[in-house]
């Protein structure tokens, strides 16, 4: 009767249903291909000779001592890199992570930070941030006394020059770093007072 000459539409549009669904789901798996996060940039490779990863920072780098900063080296900068940036912190503060120190637009062809830096004239693009110590460059560890505190020290290879002034903020820093990371890397050391 009527309903026999009915099914074959439906079975048509249950049909048509399934190949639209079908299209669209594979778009989006598509969609989801091209829009897949970069793979990990390749790793840098940061390093002290004043100390190894996961060791003791000498007191002369904290505020016990001389409170200049430490001698560092880094290799891996992709050829494609525009500027360097260094960040220091420590996430073992009692108010939460705890800004040490702020370095930026390095030149890439800068292989190291010297002992006790400071912007010298020939590093005239290189600028240093404000860091919660309320000072421009570096401050040393000075966690309270009896606990041992990390201090990261991390490398970020760039694919821009950071459009900000000396004395930038690490909020202002990290945010116009975003989607520019092409390589990082990391030296961590422990301090702590007596």
């Amino acid at each position: 009767g009527v309903h026999s000459r009915r099914s074959p539409i439906v079975r048509r549009k249950i049909c048509v249903s399934i190949v639209i669904c079908a299209v669209m789901a594979d778009a989006r798996t598509t969609l989801a291909k091209v829009m897949a996060p970069p793979a990990t940039p390749k790793k840098m490779a940061l390093s002290s000779s004043a100390f190894k990863d996961a060791e003791p920072i000498p007191a002369d780098y904290t505020c016990a001592g001389k409170n200049i900063s430490p001698p560092l080296a880094w290799k891996g900068v992709p050829e494609n890199a525009q500027s360097l940036a260094l960040i220091v912190d420590d996430p073992d503060a009692p108010t939460g992570v705890w800004t040490h120190w702020i370095v930026f637009n390095m030149p890439v062809d800068a292989l190291n930070l010297t002992e006790a830096f400071t912007n010298s004239p020939s590093a005239a693009s290189t600028k240093q941030g404000r860091n919660d110590f309320k000072q421009i460059g570096y401050a040393g560890p000075c966690p309270p006394a009896g606990k041992s505190h990390r201090y990261y020290f991390k490398i970020f290879a760039l694919d821009t020059n950071l459009n900000l002034p000396a004395g930038a903020s690490r909020t202002d820093v990290d945010a116009a770093m975003i989607k520019h990371v092409l390589s990082t890397g990391q030296l961590m050391g422990t301090y702590q007072r007596k």
